[in-house]
Formats: structure tokens, C-alpha cells, sequence
């Protein structure tokens, strides 16, 4: 039996983190969840996780601040950006630094669904690589 997709939701946004968290429980998945980039930064370091679901503005620690100390820690975890305020030179710059792909809130949860599994796979295929 193939092992569950762990997720860990970032978002400052409470009712949102919880929301997620729950959706994504109910189709399937291992789902936490933090308000901060910190914590974000704390759990990453105990756990392991596959995908990682950032929210870009954050109070303290910013979602860009965090995806650049994942990248620096070379935590496994694809990371998909979730933003209510994108451009696209924010966009690019999110894929530079590492994000396996962003998002627009709010979003349909198929596309969230999607996005997850095709980070997943990367994330296996990258471990099969070495």
C-alpha cells in the first residue's frame, strides 16, 4: 500500500490553515498545519513532509523569507506558494527561489488536489535520482 502524501499547510490565516488542512484529510492525505513561518521552519526540521503549502504573506518570517531558508536548509519538500496578490514577477521570482509552482486564492480544490499529487511525484522522482 502506497504511503500517504504528508502537507503542511503555512498560512496565518487560521480559519483558512484548518479549512485546508481538513480538505485535504478528506481526499486522502496527511495534513498539519502552522500560522507562521517559523513554525513552518520548526516543523520542517522535526518532520518530513512531501509538500509543503506556503502562503506568501505572512506576518515575521514572509513566505519568500521561508521558501529562501527551505531552499538554504535543502528541505526535500516541494513547496507550492499560495497568493491572494500575484504578478508575475512575482511569480518568476517564487520559481527561482525554488517553488515547485504557485497558486491564486482562492482556488479550486481539484487544482489544489492536482498540484499536490504532480509535487509529489517530483519529489519521488527527484529521490530516485539520488
Amino acid at each position: 500500500m502506497p504511503e500517504l502524501t504528508k502537507v503542511l499547510v503555512v498560512d496565518d490565516e487560521k480559519r483558512f490553515a484548518d479549512n485546508m488542512a481538513k480538505l485535504l484529510e478528506v481526499n486522502g492525505l496527511l495534513a498539519e498545519k502552522v500560522y507562521s513561518g517559523e513554525e513552518a521552519l520548526k516543523e520542517l526540521h522535526r518532520h518530513d513532509y512531501d509538500v509543503v503549502l506556503l502562503d506568501m504573506r505572512l506576518p515575521g518570517l514572509t513566505g519568500k523569507g521561508t521558501l529562501e531558508r527551505l531552499r538554504e536548509a535543502e528541505v526535500a519538500a516541494k513547496v507550492i506558494v499560495l497568493t491572494g496578490h500575484a504578478s508575475t514577477d512575482d511569480a518568476v521570482e517564487l520559481l527561482r527561489l525554488g517553488a515547485f509552482d504557485y497558486i491564486l486564492k482562492p482556488c479550486k480544490t481539484e487544482k489544489i488536489l492536482e498540484l499536490i499529487d504532480r509535487a509529489h511525484r517530483k519529489k519521488l522522482e527527484d529521490e530516485r535520482a539520488g
